[in-house]
């Protein structure tokens, strides 16, 4: 099982960021609530949508703007 993240959507196609390199996934393929962001967790042909994943990586994506951006 693999976890990557939906980088950004072209066309029909999903961009997943997998470690230090992308794949692309047909949209049709993935939950039909994913976004931009969100972890996914990919086991051979299924995919599945990692809440519990996406909120750590939005809570962390958070706190690293709050460090930047503190006065």
């Amino acid at each position: 099982m693999q976890k990557g993240i939906i980088d950004r959507f072209e066309g029909d196609f999903a961009i997943i960021e997998i470690g230090d390199h992308t794949i692309d996934i047909p949209k049709s393929k993935l939950p039909i609530n994913v976004n931009v962001g969100d972890q996914v967790m990919i086991d051979g042909k299924t995919i599945t949508l990692d809440s519990e994943g996406t909120k750590k990586l939005r809570a962390e994506i958070d706190a690293l703007a709050d460090d930047l951006f503190e006065e």
